[in-house]
Protein backbone atom coordinates (compact mmCIF):
# COMPACT_ATOMS: atom_id res chain seq x y z
CA UNK A 1 0.00 0.00 0.00
CA UNK A 2 1.24 3.18 -0.68
CA UNK A 3 2.62 5.89 2.02
CA UNK A 4 0.20 8.82 1.36
CA UNK A 5 1.54 12.28 2.05
CA UNK A 6 -1.05 15.27 2.50
CA UNK A 7 1.50 18.58 1.55
CA UNK A 8 -1.11 21.94 2.48
CA UNK A 9 -0.51 25.12 0.13
CA UNK A 10 -1.19 27.87 2.98
CA UNK A 11 -3.40 30.34 0.59
CA UNK A 12 -6.20 29.49 -1.55
CA UNK A 13 -5.14 29.20 -5.21
CA UNK A 14 -6.74 27.45 -8.06
CA UNK A 15 -6.37 24.47 -10.13
CA UNK A 16 -3.26 26.17 -12.07
CA UNK A 17 -2.11 27.55 -8.70
CA UNK A 18 -1.95 24.08 -7.10
CA UNK A 19 0.04 22.72 -10.18
CA UNK A 20 2.68 25.74 -10.11
CA UNK A 21 3.30 24.31 -6.30
CA UNK A 22 3.19 20.75 -7.47
CA UNK A 23 5.96 21.10 -9.49
CA UNK A 24 8.24 21.93 -7.06
CA UNK A 25 8.55 18.36 -6.48
CA UNK A 26 9.19 16.67 -9.52
CA UNK A 27 8.24 12.47 -9.83
CA UNK A 28 11.57 11.73 -9.91
CA UNK A 29 12.45 12.78 -6.88
CA UNK A 30 9.35 10.92 -5.40
CA UNK A 31 10.54 7.31 -4.41
CA UNK A 32 8.51 3.93 -5.40
CA UNK A 33 5.69 3.20 -2.81
CA UNK A 34 4.63 7.36 -2.40
CA UNK A 35 1.73 8.91 -3.29
CA UNK A 36 1.69 12.79 -2.85
CA UNK A 37 -1.45 15.17 -3.02
CA UNK A 38 -1.02 19.05 -3.00
CA UNK A 39 -4.02 20.23 -0.90
CA UNK A 40 -5.13 24.21 -1.12
CA UNK A 41 -6.38 25.37 1.66
CA UNK A 42 -9.99 26.71 1.70
CA UNK A 43 -9.54 30.53 2.84
CA UNK A 44 -7.25 32.50 4.88
CA UNK A 45 -4.12 34.79 4.16
CA UNK A 46 -2.97 36.04 0.86
CA UNK A 47 0.97 37.24 0.82
CA UNK A 48 1.94 36.30 4.68
CA UNK A 49 3.18 40.14 4.98
CA UNK A 50 1.76 40.77 8.44
CA UNK A 51 1.29 39.28 11.74
CA UNK A 52 -2.32 39.84 11.00
CA UNK A 53 -2.13 37.33 7.53
CA UNK A 54 0.30 34.99 9.25
CA UNK A 55 -2.37 34.36 12.21
CA UNK A 56 -4.68 33.44 9.46
CA UNK A 57 -2.31 31.10 7.80
CA UNK A 58 -1.91 29.30 10.89
CA UNK A 59 -5.77 28.77 11.30
CA UNK A 60 -6.62 27.71 7.95
CA UNK A 61 -3.38 25.16 7.64
CA UNK A 62 -4.23 23.90 10.52
CA UNK A 63 -8.01 23.02 9.80
CA UNK A 64 -6.70 21.80 6.20
CA UNK A 65 -4.20 19.25 8.02
CA UNK A 66 -6.95 18.28 11.06
CA UNK A 67 -8.74 15.34 9.45
CA UNK A 68 -5.12 13.79 7.98
CA UNK A 69 -4.83 10.90 9.79
CA UNK A 70 -8.43 9.99 9.54
CA UNK A 71 -8.05 10.65 5.13
CA UNK A 72 -5.87 7.85 5.37
CA UNK A 73 -2.37 9.63 5.44
CA UNK A 74 0.36 8.76 6.74
CA UNK A 75 2.52 12.36 7.40
CA UNK A 76 1.65 15.89 6.31
CA UNK A 77 3.83 18.75 5.07
CA UNK A 78 3.46 22.63 4.75
CA UNK A 79 4.44 24.55 2.22
CA UNK A 80 5.55 27.79 3.44
CA UNK A 81 8.73 28.50 4.97
CA UNK A 82 6.82 29.86 7.89
CA UNK A 83 5.71 26.61 9.25
CA UNK A 84 2.19 28.10 9.75
CA UNK A 85 0.52 25.25 11.99
CA UNK A 86 3.17 23.27 12.30
CA UNK A 87 3.32 23.05 16.31
CA UNK A 88 -0.52 22.73 16.66
CA UNK A 89 -1.09 19.99 14.03
CA UNK A 90 1.43 18.01 15.80
CA UNK A 91 -0.42 18.25 19.47
CA UNK A 92 -3.67 17.10 16.93
CA UNK A 93 -2.26 14.34 15.08
CA UNK A 94 -0.27 11.63 15.36
CA UNK A 95 1.37 10.76 12.34
CA UNK A 96 4.20 13.16 11.56
CA UNK A 97 4.03 16.72 10.58
CA UNK A 98 6.55 18.76 8.62
CA UNK A 99 7.41 22.49 8.04
CA UNK A 100 10.68 23.47 5.60
CA UNK A 101 11.57 26.20 8.00
CA UNK A 102 12.39 24.00 10.44
CA UNK A 103 13.79 21.11 8.08
CA UNK A 104 15.36 23.97 6.14
CA UNK A 105 17.18 26.22 8.72
CA UNK A 106 18.25 22.57 10.57
CA UNK A 107 20.06 21.22 7.10
CA UNK A 108 21.52 24.76 6.86
CA UNK A 109 23.19 24.17 10.15
CA UNK A 110 24.45 21.09 9.56
CA UNK A 111 26.23 22.24 6.13
CA UNK A 112 28.33 25.10 7.89
CA UNK A 113 28.50 27.46 10.55
CA UNK A 114 26.12 30.48 9.39
CA UNK A 115 23.53 30.61 6.60
CA UNK A 116 21.38 33.45 4.98
CA UNK A 117 17.81 33.49 3.75
CA UNK A 118 17.62 34.85 0.46
CA UNK A 119 13.99 36.22 -0.05
CA UNK A 120 11.23 38.26 -2.24
CA UNK A 121 10.38 40.96 0.06
CA UNK A 122 11.32 42.78 3.43
CA UNK A 123 7.61 41.84 4.43
CA UNK A 124 8.41 38.29 5.10
CA UNK A 125 11.59 38.82 7.58
CA UNK A 126 8.96 38.34 10.71
CA UNK A 127 8.09 35.03 9.56
CA UNK A 128 11.70 33.88 9.66
CA UNK A 129 12.47 35.77 12.78
CA UNK A 130 9.54 33.91 15.13
CA UNK A 131 10.65 30.70 13.17
CA UNK A 132 14.39 31.05 13.98
CA UNK A 133 13.90 32.23 17.57
CA UNK A 134 11.39 29.20 18.62
CA UNK A 135 14.06 26.74 16.77
CA UNK A 136 16.84 28.17 18.59
CA UNK A 137 18.70 29.01 15.12
CA UNK A 138 19.45 32.65 15.49
CA UNK A 139 22.86 32.76 15.98
CA UNK A 140 23.48 30.46 12.79
CA UNK A 141 22.13 33.36 10.62
CA UNK A 142 24.49 35.27 9.19
CA UNK A 143 21.59 37.81 7.62
CA UNK A 144 18.21 38.00 6.22
CA UNK A 145 18.47 39.57 2.48
CA UNK A 146 15.55 40.19 -0.12
CA UNK A 147 15.06 41.64 -3.57
CA UNK A 148 12.62 43.52 -2.55
CA UNK A 149 9.75 42.28 -5.04
CA UNK A 150 6.26 41.56 -4.60
CA UNK A 151 5.79 38.09 -4.20
CA UNK A 152 3.12 35.58 -7.14
CA UNK A 153 1.91 33.41 -4.46
CA UNK A 154 0.13 31.40 -7.75
CA UNK A 155 2.24 32.12 -10.54
CA UNK A 156 5.59 32.43 -8.67
CA UNK A 157 8.22 32.89 -10.79
CA UNK A 158 7.27 32.28 -14.06
CA UNK A 159 7.81 34.70 -17.05
CA UNK A 160 10.01 36.48 -14.56
CA UNK A 161 12.82 34.33 -14.55
CA UNK A 162 15.30 36.15 -16.05
CA UNK A 163 15.03 39.16 -13.82
CA UNK A 164 14.24 37.62 -10.65
CA UNK A 165 17.45 34.73 -10.87
CA UNK A 166 20.02 37.79 -11.45
CA UNK A 167 18.40 39.60 -8.38
CA UNK A 168 18.41 36.64 -6.04
CA UNK A 169 22.08 35.85 -7.41
CA UNK A 170 23.19 39.28 -6.34
CA UNK A 171 21.62 38.95 -3.06
CA UNK A 172 23.15 35.88 -2.45
CA UNK A 173 27.01 36.75 -3.30
CA UNK A 174 26.16 40.11 -0.89
CA UNK A 175 25.51 37.20 1.77
CA UNK A 176 28.38 35.27 1.29
CA UNK A 177 30.91 37.91 1.01
CA UNK A 178 29.64 40.61 3.44
CA UNK A 179 27.20 38.75 5.61
CA UNK A 180 29.94 35.84 6.39
CA UNK A 181 27.28 33.10 5.13
CA UNK A 182 28.64 29.56 4.02
CA UNK A 183 25.42 28.46 3.04
CA UNK A 184 21.94 29.68 1.39
CA UNK A 185 18.45 28.81 1.93
CA UNK A 186 15.47 29.93 -0.50
CA UNK A 187 12.68 32.25 1.92
CA UNK A 188 9.89 30.72 0.18
CA UNK A 189 8.87 27.35 -0.95
CA UNK A 190 7.47 29.82 -3.96
CA UNK A 191 11.03 30.25 -5.04
CA UNK A 192 11.94 26.77 -5.88
CA UNK A 193 12.05 27.87 -9.83
CA UNK A 194 15.06 29.34 -8.96
CA UNK A 195 17.16 26.61 -6.80
CA UNK A 196 18.74 25.13 -9.71
CA UNK A 197 19.83 28.64 -10.93
CA UNK A 198 21.57 29.45 -7.59
CA UNK A 199 23.19 26.12 -6.97
CA UNK A 200 25.01 26.25 -10.23
CA UNK A 201 25.98 29.95 -9.84
CA UNK A 202 27.25 30.16 -6.14
CA UNK A 203 30.50 28.25 -4.45
CA UNK A 204 28.06 27.66 -1.13
CA UNK A 205 25.00 24.85 -1.09
CA UNK A 206 21.50 26.06 -1.60
CA UNK A 207 18.57 24.60 0.73
CA UNK A 208 15.52 24.37 -1.58
CA UNK A 209 13.05 24.30 1.62
CA UNK A 210 10.40 22.33 -0.01
CA UNK A 211 12.30 19.67 -1.15
CA UNK A 212 14.44 19.16 1.82
CA UNK A 213 11.31 18.77 3.46
CA UNK A 214 9.23 16.43 1.41
CA UNK A 215 13.08 14.15 1.62
CA UNK A 216 13.20 14.36 5.60
CA UNK A 217 9.49 13.33 5.12
CA UNK A 218 10.58 9.40 3.56
CA UNK A 219 13.05 9.65 5.95
CA UNK A 220 11.05 9.56 8.70
CA UNK A 221 8.58 7.38 7.50
CA UNK A 222 11.00 5.13 6.20
CA UNK A 223 12.48 5.11 9.74
CA UNK A 224 9.12 4.79 11.52
CA UNK A 225 9.59 8.10 13.35
CA UNK A 226 7.08 10.64 14.43
CA UNK A 227 7.61 13.60 16.76
CA UNK A 228 7.31 13.47 20.01
CA UNK A 229 3.32 13.48 22.20
CA UNK A 230 5.55 14.65 25.10
CA UNK A 231 6.77 17.70 23.49
CA UNK A 232 3.21 18.18 21.82
CA UNK A 233 0.42 16.61 24.21
CA UNK A 234 -2.53 16.18 22.38
CA UNK A 235 -5.45 18.81 23.86
CA UNK A 236 -7.34 17.04 26.98
CA UNK A 237 -10.99 18.90 25.04
CA UNK A 238 -11.20 18.70 21.58
CA UNK A 239 -13.29 21.61 19.64
CA UNK A 240 -12.36 21.15 15.74
CA UNK A 241 -15.89 21.06 15.07
CA UNK A 242 -17.16 23.73 17.34
CA UNK A 243 -15.00 26.81 16.13
CA UNK A 244 -13.86 25.40 12.45
CA UNK A 245 -17.73 24.34 11.62
CA UNK A 246 -18.89 27.84 12.80
CA UNK A 247 -15.78 29.67 10.68
CA UNK A 248 -17.32 28.32 7.61
CA UNK A 249 -20.70 29.13 8.27
CA UNK A 250 -19.84 32.44 8.50
CA UNK A 251 -18.09 32.41 5.26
Amino acid sequence: MSKRVKIIIPVPVDSDGVENRRSQLPEEWIRPGYEVEFVSVKNGASLGDSYYDTLLMDMFVFEAGLKAEEEGYQAVCIDTVSDSGLYALRSRLEIPVFGPGQTAFHTASMLGHKFSVITMWDEWFHLYQKTLNDYGLKDKLASLRSINTRPDLSELLSGKEEIIFEKLERESWKAIEEDGADVIVLGSTTMHQSYQYLKEKLPVPVINPGLVMYKYCEVYLELGLTHSKKAFPSPEINKDEVVFNSLMHQN
